[in-house]
This record gives C-alpha cells, structure tokens and sequence, in this order.
C-alpha cells in the first residue's frame, strides 16, 4: 500500500489541551448507556457496569471513549433531551473523575446534550447527523472549541431506513462533507473528523461501496472514522446475528485500516487493537 492512501493531512485531535496523535490509527471504544441499542443495550445503564465496561475498554487499548444514551438504530425510540442528557452525565463525570486525561466523546446530535456532556468532561463531540438535525450545533462546538467528528446520515434514525436513494453515492457525500466542513471552517472549528455513516442511510450493498471507495474522501484532508462494529452490512451478508458478527468485524476493521481509516469505533476493542498493530507492522 503506498504511502499516500493513509490520506488524513491533519494528524492530531487537541483533546482538552493535549494532543491525541492519529498518526496511527487508533481505536474508540462504545459505552451505551441505552435500553435499546442494536447490539448491548442495557448491558450498562447502571453506573457501575458503565465504569467497569469502559476500563475494561480502556485496559485493551481504546484511547477514545464514545458515550451514548440515545439509540441511534433503525427505528430506535425517541426520547427527551432531559432523558438523554440524564443518562450520560453521571457516567462522564465518574469517567473523567477516574481517568482525567481520557478522551471522552458524547454520542449526540442534540446541542443541549453536547454542551452538558462536555461541561461534565467530555472532549469531543460525535454527531451522527452531521448538524442536520439540531441548527444550533455548529455554534455550540465553535462556543465549546472541541473536536466534531461529522457523520453523513439522511433523516433520522426513525426515517433513515427509507432514505437510501442516491443518483451518485460518493459524490453526494462528498458534496455533503464539503458543505458542512466550510461551515464549520467559517465558525472556526478547528479539529474535523469525517464518518461516511455506514448503515445509516445506506443499504448493506451501499456499505460496501463505501467501504471500498474510502479513498475517494481523501481531497478533504481530513481523518477518518469507520463504524461497522457488529453491524447488519456483516450479519446480514454472513447470515448469522450480531453476536456472532465479531469475526466479520474484524475483517471490515483491516479492510477500512487498509483503506485509510484512522479511528475506529467499535464494541470489541481488544480485538481492534490487534489488527491496528498487525497493520502498522506491516503497513507503518
């Protein structure tokens, strides 16, 4: 592999005023603290479970933790901003209490909950919409100045299902990404990262296109981020359940390290860990 395809041209993320290098890949683990997840929904509501799932996450090597509390699945239940906003803090808060320097990032696209999850310390900001679905989110990660890693998904969890026609897939998120990164440039927010929405808006075939084609979002010079973790695109296609999707994650994992991906978000991060060193020997 040549050494142009690893394609982010910004290498670090400034996490609280400490540099978190993606000069190599590296790997954000999932926390839901949800009853309704696809995968491990309400395996750790409780605050303890919370913690113990996400030092076990941090002991296998995750550097980022990504903390949910509103289930972004298809056709998932809607809930309050309170609601979700009371789910993730008192973990935040407990996280970062026990672990000062983590890289925390609150799964969101509510600028409500953005804004009280990284006031009880989180670091980053994952928006599954892009800042489609709350105006005032742009102003609030400019107000905030953290990361925001900008995902590409049509409608809303509830509608995404029916919203997979596209004329041209990749250039149409491409356009999108363009779009939204010049205004967020405009707001001066400084650290970007792009996520092409696998699974959202997409169908399995389309995934797989995506995945393929990672490559074709290089021009952004902007790093990337790859969830597949667990997800339909492989239990599908493999005819088994996402309990048993570990193996085909671990697969699309290399093939989107292969393809320039810099973080990956996923359940298992023990596993993930180890195909980002087996790629960095052989790739870095």
């Amino acid at each position: 592999m040549a050494k142009d395809t690893v394609f982010s041209n910004k290498s670090t993320l400034n996490i609280s005023g400490n540099l978190l290098s993606l000069e190599k890949p590296v790997v954000m683990g999932i926390l839901n603290i949800t009853p309704d997840s696809f995968f491990d929904g309400g395996k750790h509501n409780d605050i303890s479970e919370a913690l113990k799932q996400a030092e076990q996450m941090i002991n296998d090597g995750a550097e980022i933790i990504d903390i949910g509390g509103y289930s972004s699945r298809p056709d998932a239940i809607d809930i309050s901003v309170s609601e979700e906003i009371s789910r993730v803090t008192p973990v935040i808060e407990a996280l970062k209490a026990q672990h000062p320097n983590l890289a925390i990032s609150i799964d969101t696209f509510r600028s409500d909950v953005a804004a009280a999850a990284v006031k009880a310390g989180a670091n980053i900001i994952n928006d599954i919409s892009g800042g489609d679905l709350d105006d005032k989110m742009y102003d609030t990660v400019a107000d905030l100045d953290v990361p925001y890693i900008l995902m590409h998904m049509r409608g809303t969890p509830q509608t995404m299902k029916t919203k997979t026609s596209y004329d041209n897939l990749l250039l149409e998120i491409l356009d999108f990404f363009q779009k939204k990164v010049s205004n967020l440039r405009k707001r001066s927010v400084k650290d970007i990262v792009l996520d092409p929405g696998f699974g959202f808006a997409k169908t399995p075939d389309q995934n797989y296109v995506l995945l393929k084609n990672l490559q074709y979002f290089k021009s952004l010079g902007l790093p990337l981020l790859v969830g597949v973790s667990r997800k339909s695109m492989i239990y599908k296609k493999l005819e088994v359940d996402a309990t048993q999707a570990l193996n085909g994650t671990t697969v699309l994992n290399t093939i989107a390290l292969m393809n320039g991906a810099r973080i990956l978000r996923v359940h298992d991060v023990k596993e993930a860990v180890e195909a980002v060193k087996l790629f960095n020997l052989t790739y870095n």
